[in-house]
């Protein structure tokens, strides 16, 4: 008996084993696939991002002379969480890539926000470097004379004022001007699960918002760049020839965390969630945490009021901001590093700065703080003092039109 227990007792510890086994090669196998062992979506299944599905794309480049949009997000991931850069996998797979074109933050994700980046050759592949936040935002028809097809692939954060979706849309205006197909590779939105914020008014459009959109919009950039088409938003109402290559195990509340910061100033998680509330403060004079390694987790500045705030700061030159906003200043304001996940956009602390700002004429940038609103009643709300909730209120009409559009385009739940 003690024997044919003992037995028993090891057939099943093996079982186990080959079980655990088997689930590892099964892990092993997706990671190989590109699928991320992160974020988890419907079914329980990795999401597979655009960039990995080549059986979806290879086809269309085919024979075909490439240009690609690409920056330090534009990956294909690989196992043991790796990943190999999407214009390396192209050229290691002969597809016949000539140019890539890099938006705001350059190619490698370097540049400091708003700064201008020049045409320069990629020293790892020798291919010449198009800069589209440069002298130019829209690719040229002699910069596409010789391409067949445009390839894009970009991690956007879902944020209005986050110019990679103004980018998006020059880019498809130069390719419906010069017959060029596109194809977008879709990521992760990652604040795709709520909508939010004032709409672009027409009247304030510029580089920072470029159609009538709520500043959190709550759609992927291939979401958006159906709607493009679709709205017929493109300059002359053209429409793109556009192929959106999709997510898998995806839907707009699928969790999901950027393995790459996708520009300089958004280090982490907590950073793109608070990114549409703490963005604001760049129209302005209230440093948001640029020159810190808290970049959009903090505000401050020294002339708020320091009776009212114990956390303090310095702002210094760092990577992503040479020059940040009250460099080498003690400010005075309020770190939000341990904030809760939100699905909504705040005001409270835009409203609490200028509330605890002596002298209010230094509070505002106005012209940059109406880019960034979409809308000059957002100042007048706050100047006049009224409440988030009254202010938040007066967004809804419009909120309730644009998820009307909104539903025609999506992908997913």
């Amino acid at each position: 008996m003690t024997f044919l227990y003992s037995f028993k007792n090891t057939v099943f510890i093996w079982v186990l084993m080959l079980a655990a086994c088997g689930n590892q090669v099964k892990m092993n196998k997706n990671l190989e696939e590109g699928k991320l062992s992160g974020p988890e979506s419907k079914e329980n299944s990795p999401i597979l991002v655009g960039a990995n599905r080549t059986d979806a794309y290879l086809p269309i480049l085919q024979g075909k002379k490439v240009g690609v949009v690409a920056n330090q997000t534009s990956v294909v991931f690989k196992g043991n969480n790796t990943y190999t850069h999407l214009v390396d996998s192209l050229l290691s797979l002969k597809v016949d890539v000539k140019k890539v074109f890099a938006p705001e933050h350059g190619f490698r994700g370097k540049a400091d926000a708003g700064e201008a980046v020049k045409d320069d050759i990629d020293t790892k592949t020798g291919l010449p470097l198009i800069s589209l936040h440069g002298k130019n935002r829209k690719p040229t028809a002699e910069a596409l004379k010789g391409i067949d097809v445009v390839l894009f692939d970009i991690q956007d954060v879902g944020v209005r004022f986050y110019t990679y979706i103004a980018t998006l849309q020059l880019v498809m205006e130069a390719c419906a001007e010069n017959n060029i197909p596109i194809i977008v590779l879709d990521r992760p939105n990652p604040n795709a699960h709520y909508i939010d914020g004032p709409t672009m008014e027409a009247q304030h459009t510029s580089f920072l918002g470029m159609t009538t959109i709520p500043l959190v919009y709550g759609m992927t950039i291939g979401e958006y760049a159906k709607m493009l088409n679709g709205e017929k938003w493109l300059e002359n109402e053209n429409k793109a020839n556009l192929t959106v290559i999709p997510l898998k195990n995806y839907t707009h509340k699928s969790e999901y965390h950027l393995p790459i910061r996708p520009s300089p100033n958004l280090p982490n998680d907590t950073s793109i969630n608070l990114y549409p509330s703490l963005g604001l403060f760049e129209g302005t004079n209230v440093n948001a945490g640029r020159g810190t390694e808290s970049q959009f987790q903090r505000y401050g500045a020294s002339f708020l009021d320091s009776t009212k705030y114990n956390f303090t700061y310095t702002p210094q030159p760092n990577f992503g901001s040479k020059h940040p906003k009250e460099q080498d200043k003690i400010c005075f304001g309020n770190d939000l590093s341990e904030t809760p996940k939100m699905s909504e956009m705040s005001l409270r602390w835009v409203i609490d700065a200028y509330q605890n700002c002596p002298d209010k004429n230094k509070y505002f940038l106005t012209a940059g703080f109406t880019k960034h609103a979409g809308t000059e009643k957002l100042q007048q709300q706050i100047e006049a003092g009224i409440s988030e909730e009254e202010i938040k209120a007066s967004w809804q009409p419009d909120l309730e039109t644009f998820k009307k559009i909104r539903k025609k385009y999506l992908l997913y739940n």
